[in-house]
């Protein structure tokens, strides 16, 4: 990736992240939760949104992350159900945003700058990307809490303990799947299953573009 692409792409992350962090923070206080609009981050402003070491590890081995926004499920009136649609906001904000840079780029594309219709693009891309990312049913993702809504009773307690320690886990699949699995046998499971789920979605929403 050139240098020119680099800022395109860290232009695109920044936005489409902060959509998604926002768009969590805006269904939480929706469903009775004040948290994170107290802490700020009930805005599309990067800053309250970046986690450093987050972002550097983007930069550096092309994996991060944003700052997790704080809720308290306890202010919700169902805080199974609400907790598992405040998880799925981010994900879903993710896909109406590649959506509508889909009618963007179909409509106004030819019309742009050729510099304002790249980052479009990426913005495209990388939203696809990062909402179906988070979908994976694993903690600390959105889609290992949205999960946590279908798991029987009886076994809650005990998966919620998981979800507090199984960002370690995941963090560590992540480095055998990437560095390890990759680097010796040329396959990721975790970068086959985005690419394929990614060229499905990408297909139905440029419909032609």
């Amino acid at each position: 990736m050139g240098f020119i692409d680099w800022i395109y792409f860290l232009i695109a992350f920044v936005f489409v992240l902060s959509v998604h962090e926002a768009s969590h923070a805006l269904m939480a206080y929706y469903l009775g939760d004040p948290t994170a609009k107290a802490y700020g981050r009930l805005t599309l402003n990067p800053l309250k949104h970046i986690d450093i070491v987050g972002f550097l590890m983007l930069v550096t081995v092309h994996f991060g992350w944003g700052k997790p926004v704080p809720v308290n499920s306890n202010n919700f009136k169902n805080e199974g159900r609400d907790s598992a649609l405040t998880a799925l906001a981010g994900p879903m904000s993710n896909f109406v945003l590649a959506f509508l840079t889909a009618i963007l780029l179909k409509y106004a594309g030819p019309y742009m700058p050729k510099i304002l219709a790249q980052v479009f693009w990426w913005i495209f891309d990388l939203a696809l990307i990062w909402g179906i990312f988070n979908l994976l049913p694993f903690p600390p993702l959105d889609g290992g809490k949205i999960i946590a809504f279908v798991v029987p009773k009886k076994y809650v307690s005990r998966y919620m303990k998981f979800q507090e320690t199984g960002a370690v886990y995941f963090i560590a699949f992540m480095f055998f799947d990437f560095l390890i699995l990759n680097n010796l046998f040329g396959f990721s499971v975790v970068r086959t299953v985005i690419v394929t789920a990614y060229e499905f979605v990408k297909n139905i929403l440029l419909f032609g573009i």
